[in-house]
């Protein structure tokens, strides 16, 4: 049978699937989770493990059609320095409730665009993040930077913060495609950004590029990885670009009539794929690429590759505290998540309150059937004997697991008593076999493709 036959009939062209960053997805969160949970939970951690802390900066200096992140455009820097100094009285509110010795594993800046802020922003932020928790012996600071948005004196900034990892969006290098998505970055541009962290000492630096754009072709995106392939990225995440105009009404600038069909996109996502591998990147889970020697490269071959809200991981805390608008935290009792606006945000905030608005906490079964999803998202197979280490589960119940999924994917897996696998050419349908273990239920409106 044709392979798009097979998994068409497997509904993987026409199936809208969460990405599965975390579990229960975000839309499941509730309003039972508040700041005395939040507070309790800080409290809790154990000072011995590192932390993890995400900071969230909302504004850009214009906003991509494309994207589908919670962002806002500024062209002053007026409501940045606003914002920062909200940071640093969320910062000082969250260090009221933790324990005393507590240091932070990693530190990543995401956004909107963490790199508007001034030199002086930078280092006072990042000086009041240090009098929360500093950093643990061996540490991971990554910050988002928009080449468009970045100079020597920011650059600079960051280095003596102690960024050690950066992550470029690149997109695609196409002039007629970056006019259609409303996100204007020159290679020339890009490399110089490239070039600057290099000569930092950056040690590491991460790319973004997108499949499925408004005109991607087959030759398009080859040249677009060629050109990306030579500012030699130590890690890649290939994804897929989500049309979800109802998430993000700046998405209906986009032309849908020259978006590729679902069968085209996952052509171009095996082109992009084969030029990386052919390159000598490993395989990371879905959609990421890694040089050998690289933090997820060695996670993935020592079996500890992990998925949080910024994809794939290397990081092995336990908790990742989160601070700004819209900031998703995890502990190991639930999820809590801030106010999405940034001026209910900045209201509660000013308040001298913790910004929480919703979350969730976890049940035994989230706790099993996340791991599950994890499992097949970063290895593509589970083992019986991890879930009996984690969770003491019983030969019966894995049994049924294996049972009910091999029977909604026939010729997909491979199953035994003691693993369930995604076989290669099913590798594509591993978002929708995740989704058979996701007791939550769903709505089709919410997610973005399958592919």
């Amino acid at each position: 049978m044709n392979k798009h036959i097979q998994l068409r009939n497997l509904g993987l062209f026409d199936a809208r699937v969460p990405r599965y960053t975390s579990y229960p997805t975000a839309p499941h969160f509730n309003t039972n989770v508040g700041e005395a949970d939040v507070a309790s939970w800080l409290s809790a951690l154990d000072p011995a493990q590192p932390a993890s802390l995400y900071v969230h900066v909302p504004f850009c200096r214009r906003l991509c059609w494309f994207c589908a992140c919670r962002t806002q455009g500024t062209t002053t820097a007026g409501p940045v320095a606003a914002y920062v100094e909200t940071l640093k009285a969320e910062l000082k509110l969250v260090k009221n409730h933790l324990p005393e010795g507590l240091t932070l594993g990693h530190l990543h800046w995401g956004g909107g665009t963490p790199t508007l802020l001034e030199p002086d922003m930078i280092t006072d932020l990042a000086g009041a993040i240090s009098e929360v928790a500093p950093f643990a012996e061996s540490y991971e600071f990554s910050v988002e930077i928009d080449p468009n948005e970045i100079d020597d004196a920011r650059l600079d900034a960051l280095a003596a913060a102690g960024m050690n990892r950066a992550s470029i969006g690149v997109q695609d290098f196409d002039p007629a495609i970056q006019e259609t998505i409303g996100r204007i970055q020159s290679y020339e541009i890009t490399k110089a950004a490239v070039d600057g962290l290099r000569a930092r000492g950056i040690r590491s630096l991460n790319a973004d590029i997108l499949y499925g754009l408004p005109g991607q072709s087959p030759e398009k995106i080859s040249e677009s990885v060629q050109k990306l392939l030579s500012l030699s990225p130590d890690r890649v995440a290939l994804f897929g670009y989500a049309h979800v105009p109802w998430v993000a009404r700046r998405q209906t600038m986009i032309p849908t009539d020259q978006l590729p069909t679902p069968e085209e996109r996952l052509d171009l996502f095996n082109i992009a794929r084969d030029m990386f591998v052919t390159d000598g990147y490993a395989e990371i889970g879905i959609d990421h690429f890694a040089r050998e020697g690289d933090g997820l490269e060695v996670a993935l071959r020592t079996g500890k590759l992990r998925r949080n809200f910024q994809g794939y991981t290397d990081d092995k805390c336990s908790a990742m505290i989160g601070v700004g608008a819209s900031s998703i935290a995890k502990y190991p009792q639930g999820f809590a998540q801030n106010a999405p606006a940034t001026s209910k945000y900045q209201e509660a905030v000013r308040a001298g309150r913790l910004p929480i608005t919703k979350g969730h906490t976890f049940t035994a079964e989230d706790h099993l059937r996340g791991r599950i999803i994890e499992a097949l998202m970063s290895e593509f197979r589970v083992a019986h004997a991890d879930l009996v280490q984690r969770f003491d589960m019983r030969q019966e119940a894995f049994d049924d697991f294996a049972r009910s999924v091999d029977a909604a994917f026939p010729d997909m897996l491979r199953i035994s008593s003691e693993e369930i696998v995604i076989l290669d050419h099913a590798k594509p349908l591993t978002r929708i076999i995740a989704r058979h273990f996701d007791a939550y239920d769903m709505g089709q409106g919410q997610h973005s493709s399958a592919v």
